[in-house]
């Protein structure tokens, strides 16, 4: 059993309350690890570390800076199979899946500390001889990270590694459900030999309270976020009192196209890849399918085999596709979403129940389903599901299939098969979408920017746009006299 105290100044503390709190297995709700409860007390001590910690990491050249990162990727590699498996145990995420998260979590380390060393500046002509013109590109200062449970590495390291290759130092809170996995980080990156206090962790089960302490601390000149939009409303406001800056990654509502060209057991595939990973619960899922109605019925008898073939259950166990939902609340809200679909008339193709894999499997399992003949009236096409559930809808025309993918607040991810490089090109310009995987059902990569339009956030995480999130821009201007 792991047990882990708050990682503040480079030291392991108890909470100020001397309090800790389980974690559970959502699998069979047994306690594999506690945490230490934190609270608005030990966030101001560890912004006193993270300030204290600033003026010495942001003077740090590119390539101290960057030689750091690079032992925090090696480090996460050694202890890969480690991170998956506590990753499973407090997330539920089949190990295959959370291999995949290690991997993909340690990428952002890889790929910043190489950006460390292209932070440029300018020089711009000036408008007389005796002027000079500079551009300047500055670590923004301390930052604050809040966290979700549904990656609980990658949702870390996508936001620490680009405020570390910046020079900006970090005050982490990840989700009270997963503090576990971002707790073993910590350690990788206090073997790595990260300066004490440049990373520090919070992790605690009253979230507001420790949230709304990072917002009222002046000295924190930043949050990022990922969850859901209503939160980050909340935090948009309470971050007006201290001008903070924000990088927001909020809900989705993602669509996937599936035009009449497409190759249907291909489309299928990137569809049950997109949707049923981590059990639906993530924010750039497929949420619903519009297919052409000349194929709606041959498509969904293939999408619907495939759902079956998924097998359920513990994430630990071997062949295991697809774990638990979080909690009950989660699996509240699937339910209520097929409840809702089928009493409109939506047909149930597969799945639409919960399930008990085996007597020890105790957790929040709910079968893969899929739903035929869904409308824009029903919850499933208006609301987030964050479960595994896939409403399928058809269309007549490409332009009705752009209106039906574009009516809606969020604007997260977007997906559509086509075999036309026209259509391709037309339907992915018109998306209104941060995010448009082509015949792709797997974008997210470390060098490529994430982030949304509308009610799905602000600003980017991932590839040389994510490092500017954490940047100032300074003008110089310099009199030669």
């Amino acid at each position: 059993m792991k047990r882990y105290g708050l990682f503040i100044g480079g030291e392991w503390l108890e909470a100020s309350s001397g309090t800790t709190f389980d974690v559970l297995n959502p699998a069979d709700r047994t306690v594999v690890g506690q945490a230490a409860a934190g609270n608005a007390a030990d966030v101001n001590k560890a912004v006193d570390a993270a300030a204290r910690a600033f003026p010495d990491w942001s003077k740090r050249t590119a390539r101290e800076r960057s030689g750091l990162l690079a032992k925090i990727y090696d480090g996460m590699m050694k202890r890969k199979e480690e991170i998956a498996r506590l990753m499973t145990l407090e997330q539920g995420k089949p190990l295959g899946e959370a291999r995949g998260e290690v991997q993909y979590a340690a990428d952002f380390f890889q790929w910043y500390g190489e950006e460390a060393k292209r932070i440029y500046g300018e020089t711009i002509p000036a408008n007389s001889p005796d002027k000079r013109i500079w551009v300047l590109r500055q670590p923004v200062g301390v930052t604050a990270a809040i966290t979700p449970w549904n990656f609980p590495a990658a949702m870390i390291t996508r936001k620490v590694a680009p405020a570390l290759a910046a020079g900006c130092t970090m005050v982490a809170k990840p989700a009270e459900q997963t503090p576990l996995t971002a707790a073993l980080l910590a350690e990788i990156m206090q073997e790595a030999g990260l300066p004490p206090g440049v990373f520090n962790l919070v992790t605690g089960t009253q979230a507001e309270e420790i949230g709304d302490a990072l917002l009222a601390d002046s000295r924190v000149r930043k949050l990022t976020f990922t969850g859901s939009t209503e939160v980050g409303k909340t935090l948009m406001r309470k971050a007006a009192d201290t001008v903070k800056r924000l990088s927001l990654e909020l809900g989705g509502q993602a669509p996937y196209l599936v035009f009449a060209d497409a190759d249907l057991e291909q489309a299928a595939i990137e569809v049950t890849a997109s949707k049923f990973r981590n059990a639906g619960q993530t924010c750039v899922c497929t949420n619903r399918v519009y297919v052409h109605h000349s194929i709606k019925e041959e498509f969904a008898a293939i999408l619907a085999r495939y759902a079956q073939e998924l097998k359920v259950g513990n994430g630990l166990h071997e062949g295991v596709q697809i774990g638990p939902l979080i909690d009950e609340q989660a699996l509240d809200k699937v339910e209520s979403h097929v409840r809702d679909a089928v009493d409109q008339g939506a047909r149930v193709l597969t799945g639409g129940r919960k399930l008990r894999p085996s007597e020890q499997e105790t957790g929040c399992f709910y079968e893969p389903t899929v739903l035929l003949d869904t409308t824009e009236k029903m919850r499933v096409e208006q609301e987030e599901t964050f479960g595994p559930v896939l409403p399928i809808h058809a269309f007549e025309t490409e332009e009705e299939a752009l209106a039906l993918a574009n009516n809606t607040p969020y604007g997260l991810a977007a997906y559509l098969y086509t075999r036309d490089l026209s259509r391709a090109v037309r339907v992915s310009e018109r998306l209104e979408y941060g995010i448009v995987g082509v015949n792709d059902g797997m974008p997210s990569t470390a060098q490529a920017p994430f982030g949304g339009m509308k009610q799905s956030g602000l600003g980017r995480e991932g590839g040389r746009q994510g490092i500017d999130e954490y940047l100032e821009v300074k003008y110089v201007s310099v009199g030669l006299k």
